[in-house]
């Protein structure tokens, strides 16, 4: 005697894992904003850093979160010091400075 037989096939895919990647938090805008050579207004900020990488020099300040910002009108320089750091330093730049580069251009 033959059973009818009534099968039913599923699909065959085992369920996926899950993850815990899949994030990520958006870039800070951190680096050098004004390079050597530059001229710079007083308040222009230099740099943005994370911990003092670069040290500020003559003529710049460092802001609560050690932004390098420039404190007088001038050329920005960035300098070695020491064994191993960097600092920026802005000089300022006189009147007959300021006319060669007009002149120049």
């Amino acid at each position: 005697m033959r059973y009818p037989m009534d099968l039913q096939f599923f699909a065959q895919k085992k369920a996926g894992g899950s993850t815990k990647n899949g994030r990520d938090s958006v870039g800070k805008r951190l680096g050098v904003k004004r390079h050597d050579g530059q001229f710079v207004l007083a308040g222009n900020i230099l740099v943005r850093q994370r911990g003092t990488r670069i040290y500020p020099g003559p003529g710049v300040g460092i802001g609560k979160d050690d932004t390098l910002y420039a404190r007088i009108d001038g050329v920005v320089r960035y300098e070695r010091f020491g064994k191993d750091k960097k600092r920026v330093s802005v000089y300022p730049v006189t009147a007959e400075d300021l006319e060669a580069v007009e002149a120049a251009e």
